[in-house]
């Protein structure tokens, strides 16, 4: 891409492996700012505590055609922790449970077995959801629960090691499905509870992870706007 071009004509794909801390709002906000361009999107957002595979698109003609990528399936590497569970499912939020049950490795991969291949999921409370006009966060952070309707989903769980508390696994996932919800559920179904701790996005549809910029350098004095203009591209 040529650096001199005007932003109106500025237009594709950005690949940004997102910090852990940041939200998909603020690289978006940051990429508006550094290279001049209003219209840009993301295909599909991730929590502040996740990081990895963001896929930001850059002008009117990419942003609307978000749809053709959010349906495509993402991977992700996951870290569960046993023995507490929280409201938001994840490290971020309250605690709500306790247990010092300790699930063997076999109970553990019964349980797993549980859940691979088309299941459905409930959406979590705390998230974007909505439901009657509202994000199911705003009535979650009100203390209140809203019945949900339960979605199909398909994932492929592959586990990675168990060390209890820790469980890692790699799991590939159709659009619509929360990992944390994975996490919780899988918990649950143990009867110890569980939450998740990281997660890594390694792929969203065919863009990798290794394709992907550091999204620290967005808010950067090391910033180059000549560099970043040449890491977008189009595709067909």
């Amino acid at each position: 891409m040529n650096p001199k071009m005007d932003a109106h004509d500025i237009g594709g794909i950005l690949l940004v492996d997102k910090p852990r801390g940041k939200t998909a709002f603020s690289l978006v906000a940051a990429l508006r700012k550094r290279i001049g361009v209003k219209k840009i999107g993301h295909a599909g957002t991730l929590d502040p505590f996740a990081t990895g595979v963001m896929v930001l698109l850059v002008g009117k003609k990419f942003t609307t055609q978000s749809d053709r990528f959010l349906c495509q399936d993402k991977e992700y590497l996951a870290t569960l922790h046993f023995g507490i569970a929280t409201d938001t499912f994840d490290c971020e939020g309250q605690i709500i449970k306790k247990s010092d049950l300790t699930p063997t490795l076999e109970e553990v991969e019964a349980t797993i077995k549980q859940f691979q291949g088309e299941i459905e999921q409930i959406p979590p409370m705390f998230s974007a959801k909505k439901i009657q006009g509202r994000k199911l966060y705003e009535y979650a952070r009100k203390g209140q629960t809203i019945d949900r309707t339960s979605v199909k989903i398909h994932v492929d769980i592959h586990l990675i090691s168990y060390n209890y508390p820790q469980l890692v696994f790699k799991v590939t996932a159709s659009k619509g499905t929360y990992i944390r919800s994975l996490a919780h559920d899988i918990g649950q179904t143990l009867g110890c509870g569980a939450h998740l701790t990281e997660l890594k996005r390694l792929r969203s549809g065919t863009f990798h992870l290794q394709d992907c910029i550091d999204g620290n350098l967005l808010d950067s004095t090391e910033f180059d706007r000549k560099s970043f203009l040449e890491s977008i591209y189009t595709i067909a």
